[in-house]
């Protein structure tokens, strides 16, 4: 089973790019959001952490209204599990959150064991 993201918004996708080590993580949320590059650290001006993104190739267009690109950002929030263990996701994880090993370019990911029930768990 995989997240909430639809494949097709991922078809641009030649690199993720993580800012932590994703090892450490049971789980990663992912969304779409639109920036005004294909390539470097998107702004990030939501709450909690951003933990990765994607990076486009250059054949991926601007929206033709906006001028944005539609890119993927990998974020936690405060209140999940890697810094809250037994917290709210002590067991089980957000609609959003995958296993972070199983995301590539153009790969939405999956969720696994260790991503919906901890590694003490599994």
């Amino acid at each position: 089973m995989s997240s909430l993201l639809d494949v097709r918004a991922l078809s641009h996708e030649k690199a993720v790019v993580w800012l932590e080590d994703p090892s450490g993580l049971d789980y990663v949320r992912q969304t779409i959001d639109k920036t005004p590059r294909r390539q470097g650290r998107p702004r990030w001006l939501r709450d909690g952490r951003m933990v990765g993104y994607a990076e486009l190739d250059a054949t991926a267009e601007a929206d033709p209204d906006s001028g944005l690109h539609r890119r993927r950002v990998l974020f936690l929030l405060p209140h999940d599990r890697d810094r809250d263990p037994g917290g709210l996701y002590a067991a089980g994880a957000p609609g959003e959150a995958v296993d972070p090993s199983t995301i590539q370019p153009r790969v939405v990911g999956e969720k696994t064991v260790r991503s919906q029930r901890g590694r003490t768990s599994a």
